[in-house]
């Protein structure tokens, strides 16, 4: 009964031992593994290393230059002040003092909106004849103010009784007596005749009023102190139709 307990207590002891060897191979096969691993990543970092080297080494050489950077030329040096004036300090010095013309934030630039003005053209009412300063000239009268008036009436009295047709007013029918046409022009401020109007027993004297009064001449402009100015002139046409 004694020999059967001691091998069974050899037995348990072995197994034990056993299993602490099984433990400690397997620890060193694991190490041996990572060694294994960490040489072999050695060996290829290596290799890359050394295929780099050599692929930079095939590289040729350039024989390109870098341009040689020259300096900038600096602008000379303020000449030197040699009067240097010295003040004494019993003396006072006057300063300048030379305001900015920079606004400030809190000030501010006000800028007025320039409109433009017209400016109107002054109106020149017409001046009638008899109390105009200087009359228009009539072509060929010559003297003064007054000498000057009269004989653009004169003139043009004399034009209207050498081209109106008298004869016109007999063939009109009209009532024999005393007839008149009331006619009335202006001499502008270049001298020429506009704005004719007449009033007459018919149209057909009016008409002709009208036509014998474009008939006269460009005149020299009336003035009224010193300036050229439009001037009304009445003209009445009197005629006699007999029975």
């Amino acid at each position: 009964m004694e020999s059967k307990k001691s091998s069974r207590s050899n037995l348990e002891n072995f197994s034990k031992l056993f299993m602490l060897l099984g433990l400690v191979l397997a620890l060193l096969v694991t190490y041996g593994a990572i060694e294994f691993k960490s040489k072999v990543a050695e060996i290829n970092t290596t290799e890359n290393q050394n295929n780099r080297l050599e692929d930079e080494e095939d590289i040729p050489e350039t024989d390109q230059k870098l341009e040689e950077i020259k300096p900038q030329d600096l602008p000379p040096p303020p000449p030197v002040l040699e009067d240097i004036k010295v003040v004494e300090d019993n003396k006072q010095i006057v300063e300048t003092v030379v305001q900015s013309t920079e606004t400030n934030e809190q000030q501010k630039v006000v800028i007025h909106e320039i409109k433009e003005v017209e400016v109107e053209e002054e109106v020149i009412e017409d001046v009638p004849f008899n109390i105009i300063e200087d009359a228009p000239i009539y072509p060929g009268c010559k003297g003064g103010k007054e000498e000057l008036k009269k004989c653009f009436s004169e003139k043009v009295q004399k034009l209207v009784n050498d081209k109106f047709n008298m004869e016109l007013a007999n063939e009109l029918g009209l009532t024999p007596g005393k007839q008149r046409i009331n006619v009335m022009f202006k001499i502008d401020k270049t001298g020429k005749i506009t704005d004719i109007q007449a009033r007459a027993p018919h149209k057909r004297l009016e008409a002709e009023a009208i036509r014998v009064v474009s008939l006269l001449p460009q005149m020299t402009p009336g003035k009224q102190r010193g300036r050229a100015v439009p001037v009304k002139y009445s003209l009445p046409i009197t005629f006699l139709i007999q029975e």
